[in-house]
């Protein structure tokens, strides 16, 4: 071991693989991120009767998370890029367990909507942080597998969170006690990411020379065939490429089916389909654990395509163009079956291909290059996020005024169909000359 510059690094000839033990930590974060977020919807049958919110009221409320959090994508992206993604996800982690733990002080619904706000403002830099930590830490031919280990954490967290969160409210007694447990849970999580997580791969003391060089080694290729310059660029550059736009219309589509299905889908299959508590958590679990399995077989199968020297074009557009056709024609069928089983059955088909749609946290290092992989990140991230603000509030207004929970998974359609127009247009080959 030797120690040059403050910086310790490991020597040997055999590289080591503290870059997926980077992801398998980001992995944690990102499903306790997606538990704390998602802990309100699985709650909300007990927070609905406690404040007789109506359901137009109850969109509201579950939109407020995404106004904040989409309003801090940007700075968060410009953070990121300027202080390093370490700081912002370990002080991100700490500031929004103690706002889910303050939740539970909410005396009503005015109360309640502030702590979701501040929910979505401190849990705003941590997907941008991890695409750009997949940007540093990942070569170019394992990029693909990290973006989705990231992601990952997504379903994971939302089906896990309906069963830990329904727990720990049977458990504790209700559903305050129970948001206490998470946040503290989430405080320590926090802590570990800002003793573990490095900014480059030479500033980790597990790093050796070996696997140092072999990341440093793919990124230079990666450069020059990328034919442009490095630097940082500020994001208005970006703003008269196509496939800047694509990528955001990519993820507003995804992200239009999956909060919304991650917002109102414990509540439809309580009132659509006569779940009790208990049994959504366990329904919940099984429809975004399927998303948490087809999203790593969508990053296997994208890196083990790639390495057989397939165009990136080729592997994404066919990959992500199969994933769009069949949750378009999940939603569809949950719209045709009566049956409770049938409907959880399908919508498990939906998340397992949506989720393959996480391979996207790889374009913004594609078009801008690990120096604005921040700011791409938190733009994407922005878009994805105006969906958050609407499609809460939509089905809500959709779901008041029909009576029924038709028109809202139509929503979905519409949205499966954006997202999948998307991807089939991007350019994932070209590094935008900004």
């Amino acid at each position: 071991m030797t120690q040059t510059s403050g910086t310790i690094t490991n020597t040997g000839t055999r590289p080591t693989r503290v870059r997926w033990k980077i992801f398998l930590l980001l992995l944690a974060i990102v499903t306790i991120n997606y538990v704390d977020r998602g802990s309100i919807s699985v709650a909300l049958p007990l927070i609905k009767k406690e404040f007789g919110l109506s359901d137009e009221l109850t969109g509201i409320l579950l939109a407020a998370f995404f106004w904040t959090y989409a309003l801090m994508q940007l700075p968060s992206g410009w953070l990121i890029d300027r202080f390093g993604p370490r700081r912002m996800v370990g002080s991100s982690c700490i500031a929004w367990g103690a706002a889910t733990a303050l939740t539970a002080t909410a005396p009503g619904p005015g109360a309640l909507l502030g702590m979701r706000a501040l929910l979505g403002a401190t849990e705003a830099p941590v997907m941008p942080a991890g695409g750009k930590l997949n940007a540093i830490w990942m070569p170019l031919r394992e990029r693909g597998r990290g973006a989705v280990i990231l992601d990952a954490g997504a379903p994971l967290g939302a089906g896990l969170g309906g069963i830990a969160i329904s727990w720990l409210i049977a458990t504790t007694g209700g559903w305050r006690p129970a948001f206490i447990v998470a946040g503290a849970v989430t405080v320590l999580m926090g802590v570990w990411a800002w003793w573990y997580l490095r900014d480059t791969p030479r500033s980790h003391p597990r790093v050796n020379d070996a696997e140092a060089t072999d990341i440093e080694t793919s990124h230079a290729a990666e450069d020059r065939a990328a034919g442009t310059t490095s630097g940082r660029r500020p994001l208005r550059r970006y703003l008269k490429f196509r496939s800047f736009w694509a990528m955001c219309a990519a993820w507003l589509g995804f992200n239009g089916v999956f909060y919304g299905l991650l917002t109102w889908g414990p509540l439809y299959l309580s009132e659509a389909k006569g779940f009790d508590i208990k049994t959504i958590g366990w329904s919940t679990f099984v429809i975004f654990g399927a998303g948490f399995v087809g999203e790593l077989i969508g990053g296997w199968l994208a890196d083990a395509w790639r390495a057989r020297g397939r165009d990136g074009n080729v592997v994404m557009r066919t990959l992500l163009g199969i994933a769009g056709v069949a949750v378009v024609l999940g939603l569809l069928g949950v719209t045709l079956v009566p049956g409770p089983i049938a409907a959880v059955t399908l919508l498990s088909a939906v998340l397992f291909f949506l989720r393959w749609v996480g391979l996207m946290w790889s374009v913004p290092s594609l078009l801008g290059g690990r120096e604005n992989a921040g700011a791409l990140g938190g733009a994407m991230n922005l878009s994805g996020n105006i969906a958050g603000i609407l499609t809460p509030m939509l089905v809500g207004f959709i779901v008041g005024a029909t009576g029924s929970y038709t028109w809202a998974l139509l929503y979905f359609v519409g949205a499966g169909l954006i997202m999948t127009a998307a991807v089939l247009t991007l350019d994932y080959t070209k590094r935008l000359p900004a």
